[in-house]
């Protein structure tokens, strides 16, 4: 009489209780014959899922830190000096265009001014004409000396004096139009108002700051870069910023700049950003600047088993041992991983489920893609006990003979 101890590999525990089970459901005669003395079960290979490292090519990217920026933001300030604000119409973060009116200032005293020089300057206009008909008559009778030189010099002198008078006048209008023009604090270009310092009821000085406005609303993300990276680096590099939303924000290098940090040794890399919905000036961030592509030797992440701070893969060897290898990492892309060294596009690899395993493992073949469900589908006389295992796509079953240790396997 032969004794069956069906095990089912990658997962063991399963299958021995399930292997419980049917023992449980054998006739008491199997479960005496059982009772004989059996042979130590012999350990079963196991069956894994295999792949070999692929070269591909990868972009090669550099990683940075840095803050984004307002590519250039202008400081809007009041013109006319010891005017009351009047009216404030814009507030953070509006996004305004260029001309349009952000504060008004108190006009009052402005528009009399000026109604008092259009008035002077009306009465210039008289003076001179009166000086011009004077002028005129002592030309004409000058020559004839119906009137003495010195009567002639005054009235052509009083006629040059009105002139200069209501040039004077004119000039102040202009003056007090410009002051008058200055009482409306309008944006200087489009953007978006990063700052307010502007209240209504307060008296205003000449070149006091009102607002801070982001041009274009335009943001640029400066980065830290080590100085002996600087030399990879050219205007027009494509780079992606990573938010703190985690956004990602395309962007392309405008310049590099001319000088190193003296204290951290880092240069600046200023990085125009295309979408600037996701981020915000002063915000910090992280980003990669894509160097151009480079091979690599890449598995699948889940072949890569992490230990004790090192990385581990299962290198399956020509007589189907299962030999732990120390690898080297670098990139991630989607679900493929980079090793850098350890090992080769030669040597084949266990692709998954490596946690269960353990080096000095056999496998008996490769078994890929099979879905861990599994049910029992027989259970066999007490002549021949065992317990055939069923996959979802695939039915085996791993049985050792108690008696002499033999493995009977089906696929």
């Amino acid at each position: 009489m032969k004794t069956f101890s069906c095990l089912k590999e990658p997962a063991l525990i399963p299958a021995i209780a399930l292997l419980v089970a049917a023992f449980a459901t054998l006739p008491p005669q199997a479960m005496a014959a059982s009772d004989a003395p059996a042979a130590k079960p012999a350990k079963a290979a196991l069956t894994v899922s295999v792949t070999q490292a692929v070269p591909s090519e990868w972009p090669l990217l550099l990683s940075a830190n840095g803050n984004i920026a307002a590519w250039q933001e202008a400081v809007i300030g009041a013109e006319a000096g010891g005017l009351r604000t009047e009216e404030v119409r814009v507030n953070v973060g509006d996004r305004v265009k260029k001309g349009q009116v952000l504060a008004r200032l108190q006009s009052d005293t402005l528009r009399a001014d000026l109604d008092q020089t259009r008035a002077s300057l009306k009465e210039a206009e008289a003076g001179l004409a009166e000086a011009t008909a004077n002028a005129d008559r002592a030309r004409r009778l000058q020559p004839s000396g119906m009137i003495t030189g010195q009567q002639a010099t005054q009235w052509l002198t009083a006629e040059q004096t009105a002139r200069a008078r209501l040039a004077v006048f004119k000039a102040k209008i202009r003056a007090d139009e410009v002051r008058l023009t200055q009482t409306e604090i309008k944006a200087p270009a489009n953007g978006a108002i990063s700052a307010r310092s502007a209240t209504i009821g307060a008296v205003v000085q000449p070149g006091q700051e009102l607002f801070r406005l982001i041009l274009d609303e335009r943001l640029e993300w400066r980065a830290d870069v080590p100085a002996a990276e600087l030399a990879r680096l050219k205007p027009g590099m494509a780079a992606t910023v990573f938010t703190a939303s985690g956004a990602k924000v395309p962007g392309t290098i405008r310049m590099i700049a001319p000088t190193v940090d003296a204290q951290t040794r880092n240069g600046l890399v200023y990085v125009d950003l295309a979408d600037v919905q996701d981020a915000k000036a002063g915000m910090f961030a992280r980003g990669e600047i894509a160097l151009g592509k480079s091979g690599a030797l890449t598995l699948p992440q889940s072949s890569v088993q992490m230990r004790d701070g090192f990385h581990y893969v299962y290198r399956v060897g020509a007589d189907n041992k299962l030999t732990q290898v120390k690898v080297a990492v670098g990139r991630r892309v989607g679900d493929r991983i980079e090793i850098t060294s350890g090992i080769d596009a030669s040597h084949k690899i266990v692709s998954s489920g490596v946690g269960f395993l353990a080096d000095g493992d056999f496998s008996d073949g490769v078994l890929a893609d099979f879905n861990l469900e599994f049910q029992v589908i027989e259970v066999f006389d007490h002549e021949e006990r065992g317990v055939v295992f069923h996959f979802v796509g695939k039915a085996a079953y791993f049985c050792v003979d108690a008696d002499d240790g033999a493995v009977d396997r089906g696929l």
